[in-house]
């Protein structure tokens, strides 16, 4: 085993754990990591060791935000069942039809939720509910399945698209969208990895120390976003998605132009 790579994978992980708790895009950090760390592997298994570690520190961080703020759990239940299933018909659906157009649009996507975001700029800081229980039970179910399926489709910015519709359809704070979002998050990445187990995938010598790292990172997340409150996970927020515009953006542009600079 390289024990240098297990190192600055291990800490990549509790980094990842702790932007993710906050507003998510852990997935930032820890993919590249990952296939930095081991180039020659094969890509599902350095994903579905990713799930398998990420989704512990993603669910700790739901457990201790529930623990926190009071939040709607039968319709985050409700939507986490749909997002479980979205997620895995949007898994099976990427084995049918390519998910390169989606590409093209997500920096695009990003960039106009990112314009919305800093022009209102009172978005997110007052937590002030919209509808009754049964029917924010609905459009979380709505979101769970809509957002699950695009997490087994795609994936780039799952927890960021969860925080941004649960502040500007469900009237949100950013605290209790975060922290709505993680258990919408858990759900769906939990398809994932089941998945992924199931195929053998999994890489669990590995996934087990990285798991540890990203809850501990996740602690130290939601200690600092609880702590800190709405303005700052705003802004964290727009950071997040800032860095996933430039991400994606250069995903899709540079394959493109690549063989000019080659």
């Amino acid at each position: 085993m390289d024990y240098f790579h297990l190192l600055t994978i291990t800490l990549a992980s509790a980094l990842a754990g702790f932007i993710d708790s906050i507003v998510g895009g852990g997935g930032l950090i820890m993919v590249p990591s990952l296939f930095a760390a081991y180039p020659s592997a094969a890509p599902p298994s350095l994903l579905g060791t990713n799930k398998a570690a990420s989704v512990w520190g993603t669910a700790f961080a739901s457990w201790v935000y529930s623990k926190k703020v009071t939040l709607p759990l039968r319709g985050l239940v409700m939507g986490g069942v749909c997002a479980l299933a979205g997620s895995f018909c949007g898994a099976w659906c990427v084995m049918l039809v390519p998910a390169t157009s989606f590409k093209a649009a997500l920096p695009v996507v990003l960039l106009a939720l990112l314009i919305y975001t800093l022009l209102k700029k009172d978005l997110g800081q007052i937590h002030s509910p919209k509808f009754t229980a049964q029917q924010e039970a609905l459009r979380l179910a709505f979101i769970g399945a809509m957002i699950g399926f695009y997490d087994g489709f795609f994936g780039p910015g799952t927890g960021s698209f969860f925080v941004f519709l649960l502040v500007r359809w469900l009237g949100f704070d950013f605290i209790h969208a975060s922290a709505g979002a993680k258990i919408l998050n858990t759900a769906s990445n939990s398809a994932a990895l089941i998945l992924f187990t199931c195929q053998g995938y999994v890489w669990w010598y590995l996934a087990i120390p990285l798991a540890i790292a990203n809850v501990l990172g996740s602690f130290l997340g939601t200690r600092l976003a609880l702590k800190k409150g709405a303005s700052f996970v705003r802004y964290f927020f727009i950071l997040i998605v800032s860095l996933l515009i430039l991400k994606t953006s250069s995903d899709f542009i540079w394959p493109q132009i690549k063989d000019w600079f080659i």
